[in-house]
């Protein structure tokens, strides 16, 4: 009888065929798309969206040949290769397209897919929503596979709403096949490696780790290989990066399509993999082992402030070194883009203003760059609170004498304190490598003005989270992107300049393109403290709401 019972289980545990395996695999992808669909939608959305937003703005700055020939000679720096690679066709609308637009979008669909693989995989398997769908009649890969081929067609449905896109503005079909492609490409690319890994962790943090530090070290690799390059060819390096298969498709150059054929290759072949390695171990455990920690903690380690910056150590060390990288890169080509910015055009007056000369309107929306990228991280941030308690960790937490204003105003010193450190740094390098265009110190306090307007962004969160917890992160960000759409594109929008000074970032002042004016910020922070002490007192008297 035992023997029987456990053949029973053997056979449930290693179905003998792979229609067996994949038992449900329809009921688990319509499950999926019905947890997932506003995420998909959003990202799908905001990634298609910036095609015609950059394009229009590129028409706008360069509207003839001469421009973006004079562009194209500013492009063609280190710099610029290593931040957003080789300038191949930096002449045409299509090239210039793809030095603004395509690495943000290529390495931002790469952050979707990690961060969704995720979340439908190792996430739910450490919360055990996965060993209750294995125990209905669902096969043993079948919620895996479901959940690489939701995520994988995000990448898809993408990459085709950005060809559609840069048809539908007229660019030339081979290019903008190639562009939706390449970035299609990419993002299937990740979403094997997340597959991978997420198979390799025990934990959906230490998944999400490795994942994102895999696409780090990808995206240095290509840079290496472009500032290794020849004239416009980047060296053989590249082809040990994803990313750098991705780029050497060539959009809007010679439109490579054979490098797509290796990133399917990868994405098939990685995914297959993962699904190899579900096959050998057990439900719950990580191939790698766990690290296992000092016997005992820290004083530190033990408050609320130490615990919240243990586990967001190295998303905060990220944020900062991002912010270092392009506060350096941002002041090395400030003057650069005082030659290759015509004061005349109505869009660059929008942006930078011309009061006090195209170089100080250049400074000013530096800073603000710096402001909306500390902005980013402080929504980030403030949403990993929501995220411990979807995942019911924080009902552990709270079972002793923790108190609940305690614990998050916690989260809220980690976002606030964060993003302050990035707008002084990226602020302070941004200034220094600006070639004398402006000192340290006065692009740290620039920078620093926009602190204000982070901690609305902060605010928002906090209040919803107390409010409206379910669609506390949405709506942080929907808010967030208005934000940074209104002081970013509000030119492009036809909107009026009170209009746009009436949004968060568009409040505060340019500085030294503007003079230095207290009321906005006063203003921005009371509102922020208001609407935090709100959240803060409703988090406080409301029921834990898990995902």
């Amino acid at each position: 009888m035992n023997t029987t019972a456990g053949a029973r289980r053997h056979a449930a545990r290693h179905p003998s065929t792979a229609a067996d395996t994949l038992a449900g695999l329809g009921i688990c992808v319509r499950f999926i798309l019905r947890r997932n669909w506003m995420r998909l939608s959003i990202w799908a959305a905001v990634l298609a969206l910036m095609i015609p937003l950059v394009y229009d703005s590129q028409q706008q700055i360069f509207p003839n040949q001469a421009d973006r020939d004079a562009y194209a000679r500013v492009a063609n720096t280190p710099v610029v290769a290593a931040m957003t690679g080789l300038p191949y066709a930096a002449g045409s609308l299509g090239g210039i397209l793809v030095i603004k637009v395509w690495m943000t979008l290529a390495v931002a669909l790469g952050f979707a897919s990690i961060f969704l693989v995720t979340r439908n995989g190792r996430a739910d398997e450490e919360t055990g929503r996965t060993e209750l769908l294995r125990s209905l009649a669902v096969g043993h890969h079948a919620y895996s596979m479901a959940n690489y081929l939701v995520v994988g067609s995000l990448s898809v449905v993408a990459g085709l709403l950005i060809s559609g896109l840069c048809l539908g503005l007229k660019l030339p079909p081979n290019g903008s096949w190639a562009m939706g492609a390449s970035i299609a490409g990419t993002g299937l690319v990740f979403v094997a490696i997340s597959a991978i890994c997420g198979q390799l962790a025990t934990t959906s943090r230490g998944a999400n780790s490795l994942s994102v530090g895999l696409l780090g070290v990808f995206y240095l690799i290509r840079a290496g290989a472009d500032l290794q390059g020849e004239g416009t060819t980047a060296s053989a390096l590249s082809w040990f990066s994803p990313i750098g298969w991705a780029q050497n498709m060539r959009a809007f150059g010679d439109n490579n399509w054979w490098p797509l054929l290796a990133m399917l290759g990868w994405a098939v072949l990685g995914c297959a993999l993962a699904v190899r390695i579900e096959n050998r171990r057990d439900l719950g455990s990580g191939i790698l082992p766990e690290r296992r920690g000092p016997g005992s903690a820290s004083r530190f380690l033990a408050t609320p402030l130490g615990l919240v910056l243990r586990l967001q150590s190295l998303s905060l060390i990220g944020w900062l070194l991002g912010a270092i990288l392009l506060g350096g890169f941002f002041g090395s080509v400030a003057r650069a883009m005082v030659f290759a910015l015509d004061p005349d055009n109505a869009y660059t007056q929008s942006l930078i203003g011309t009061e006090r000369g195209t170089l100080n309107g250049v400074l000013g929306a530096l800073a603000l760059f710096n402001g909306l990228l500390a902005g980013a991280f402080a929504v980030q941030s403030q949403a990993g609170a929501r995220g411990e308690e979807e995942s019911g960790r924080l009902e552990n937490l709270l079972a002793g004498s923790l108190a609940r204003p305690v614990w998050l105003g916690a989260h809220v010193l980690v976002a606030a304190g964060g993003s302050a450190a990035m707008l002084l740094l990226g602020g302070y390098l941004t200034g220094a490598a600006s070639q004398g265009a402006a000192s340290g110190g006065q692009m740290a306090a620039a920078s620093l003005a926009y602190w204000p307007a982070v901690l609305l962004m902060i605010g928002v969160l906090l209040f919803c989270q107390g409010v409206l917890p379910r669609a506390a992160t949405t709506i942080a960000w929907a808010f967030y992107g208005i934000s940074l759409g209104a002081a970013m594109f509000g030119g492009l929008f036809s909107l009026s300049q009170d209009a746009i000074k009436a949004t968060p970032f568009g409040m505060v002042p340019r500085m030294p393109a503007e003079d230095f004016a207290a009321m906005p910020l006063v203003l921005l922070s009371v509102i922020a403290l208001v609407l935090g002490t709100v959240g803060l007192w409703r988090f406080r008297t409301r029921d834990l709401i898990p995902g």
